[in-house]
């Protein structure tokens, strides 16, 4: 029972995860309204939400005190699974996929239906970590570059198809951990360029042949339409007025606006509860549920939130710093980074400063599989820091028993 010492818990992230949990349940009252009318009940995708939650603090607690070795063994398990998971959900009429707005992304088992690119993310940034932790020489920052580089590809593929901006995310937490493991800047540069070449080739040749001719795009990468389509719509200043005209495209970034602006007239919003927008804006306990915070809680409940996920990355990068295992330090790097990246980029876009993405809020936007992968990434970053702690109190005590034990020497 040794590693149920609670003694050694990190108290920071706990109430780091309480208090985005505390958001959470507000946020999920006050953007649920549309989910309620349609069930005629709250008891439903509220109760089904708050299920997931506590499940999720359920399993950080657990997480918690398994060795990080053996989740870095684990990783490499579940991204095996993950990825032929993710890539089933390529192959057409597979009757375990479940496409939502045209997006395959959701796969059903046993009734039980979740997203695979979320496991993929977590497994992946655990098998890449554990990767870069064996680099020892110079040769081996090329060799495991390059592994890295192709692991990477292979699971980023399939979930490019169908999300862009999570393979964007995914590709771009892994350059931060070559960073973290000193890669060669000719290396990283190196692939950054490539990906940006081929970034802006695949944006003007669906451009040009697909969305202005006004045709369909077949295939694995037919969502490429939908992508470009929204880049347009965002950087189109042609007409200033357009994008007050309410239409089937922009529906959710006019009453995202129209709420963030409501919001705004007060450092406090209209308080929790009185939002309006939310009975209109789509998917509003979605995407878009920091435009009903801000609503809602005004600019110093933003800036809340905002600080609450900076000092995650914060508390993560000041655990790291004391650990002297390689592998669990980028573990806990890669963890962090992607909660906050992915919470600043559903931000971006809910304030109208990014295209539309679809990146969840982590842990206070509605989705059972968001909230408790998320909570795995907590329980993992506690356990890392709860074995740093363990280990300075054995050192600890090891220097106090060898001060006991030392020979008392007495001068006459």
């Amino acid at each position: 029972m040794k590693h149920l010492n609670l003694q050694n818990i990190d108290r920071t992230f706990w109430g780091l995860f309480i208090l985005l949990i505390v958001v959470a349940v507000i946020a999920l009252f006050s953007a649920s309204s549309t989910l309620v009318y349609m069930n005629h009940s709250a008891l439903g995708p509220i109760g089904q939400q708050m299920f997931f939650i506590v499940l999720g603090i359920a399993a950080a607690f657990v997480i918690q005190f398994i060795p990080s070795y053996w989740i870095r063994l684990g990783g490499y398990l579940l991204l095996a699974i993950s990825t032929l998971l993710v890539y089933s959900t390529m192959i057409p009429g597979n009757p375990f996929v479940v496409s939502v707005n045209g997006a395959a992304r959701w796969v059903r088992l046993a009734g039980i239906t979740f997203q695979p690119s979320e496991l993929a993310k977590l497994s992946l940034i655990i098998v890449i970590a554990d990767q870069l932790a064996r680099i020892h020489s110079e040769e081996d920052k090329r060799k495991y570059f390059f592994r890295t580089l192709i692991i990477t590809a292979v699971v980023a593929l399939p979930i490019l198809a169908s999300n862009l901006s999570t393979a964007v995310l995914i590709c771009g937490i892994v350059f931060f951990l070559w960073v973290l493991a000193r890669i060669p800047w000719k290396y990283t540069l190196s692939v950054v360029g490539i990906a940006a070449i081929i970034l802006v080739l695949g944006y003007l040749l669906v451009e040009f042949a697909f969305v202005r001719p006004g045709r369909e795009m077949h295939g694995p990468f037919k969502r490429a339409t939908t992508w470009v389509a929204r880049i347009d719509r965002h950087f189109d200043e042609e007409d200033g007025e357009s994008k007050y005209v309410l239409t089937d495209d922009n529906i959710q970034e006019v009453y995202a606006s129209v709420a963030i602006a409501r919001g705004g007239k007060s450092p406090f919003g209209v308080l929790p509860g009185n939002s309006k927008e939310r009975d209109y804006l789509p998917l509003a306990f979605a995407d878009y549920i920091f435009a009903i915070i801000v609503e809602e809680s005004g600019v110093l409940g933003a800036a809340l939130l905002i600080f609450i996920y900076l000092a995650i990355l914060f508390r993560a990068c000041n655990v790291s710093s004391r650990y002297s295992d390689m592998p669990a330090m980028l573990m806990v790097m890669g963890l962090a980074l992607m909660i906050t990246c992915q919470a600043l980029i559903s931000m971006l876009v809910a304030v109208g400063l990014g295209p539309v993405t679809g990146q969840p809020l982590p842990l206070i936007s509605r989705g059972g599989t968001s909230v408790l992968i998320t909570s795995i990434y907590f329980g993992i970053m506690m356990g890392v820091s709860r074995e740093q702690m363990e280990l300075r109190a054995r050192v600890n005590e090891t220097i106090e028993e060898s001060r006991e034990d030392a020979p008392v020497v007495t001068l006459e």
